[in-house]
């Protein structure tokens, strides 16, 4: 692993938080979620990347988490409570149908979501 590696990673899953808001701004929902997503994928396997000097190869957040869990057990508590795993399991899902599905993300669903991230899962994985 190298520093630059892990910063690219960090940086990356930062625009995608960002690019998040501006397309939640303007309605685009289904590649809002998908930023979402794609940010809580990123930002865990920076967090892997530091903690262990690699990551592996899959776009599961329940898995990134399990295995960050070996590092700091307190991020357990997004696979452990009930609503925290619904909005897990809701961006795993995210990956594949925002990108190959006939199926629309509404604003409720994609504001939640990022309320969900921004304010449970962001604190969280930020003191790992």
């Amino acid at each position: 692993m190298s520093f630059e590696e892990a910063e690219i990673l960090k940086d990356r899953a930062e625009a995608f938080l960002r690019n998040a808001e501006y397309l939640i701004s303007v309605s685009e929902w289904d590649l809002a979620i998908f930023c979402i997503e794609q940010y809580c994928q990123l930002i865990l396997k920076y967090k892997l990347l530091i903690k262990s000097g690699s990551y592996p190869r899959t776009h599961s957040i329940r898995e990134l988490i399990k295995r960050l869990s070996l590092y700091d057990r307190k991020i357990e508590i997004l696979l452990e409570d009930e609503n925290n795993l619904l909005y897990l399991t809701k961006l795993e899902d995210a990956y594949i149908v925002s990108r190959y599905l006939p199926r629309r993300y509404d604003e409720r669903e994609v504001t939640d979501t990022y309320r969900f991230v921004r304010e449970v899962f962001k604190p969280i994985v930020d003191k790992i």
